[in-house]
């Protein structure tokens, strides 16, 4: 599995925009709908929601990418 460790400076960052910036997906609607389709997992459980706010030590893991937040 590819570990990707994404460096934020805001509060958050929206899942579908840590999909495109890890380099998970190509675009935002393929974010929208690998999402929306329950193939992502968030913390270990799977997330359906592409705005949910990603903090510092939250991982999201999808098609053998783990992105986590730091």
């Amino acid at each position: 599995m590819r570990v990707e460790k994404i460096k934020i400076d805001s509060e958050y960052i929206k899942l579908q925009d840590l999909l495109k910036l890890g380099g998970a997906v190509d675009t935002g609607g393929m974010a929208k709908f690998v999402i929306q389709n329950g193939e992502v997992k968030v913390n270990g459980e799977v997330c359906t929601m592409r705005g949910k706010k990603m903090r510092t030590g939250d991982k999201a893991v999808f098609d053998g990418a783990e992105l986590e937040v730091i």
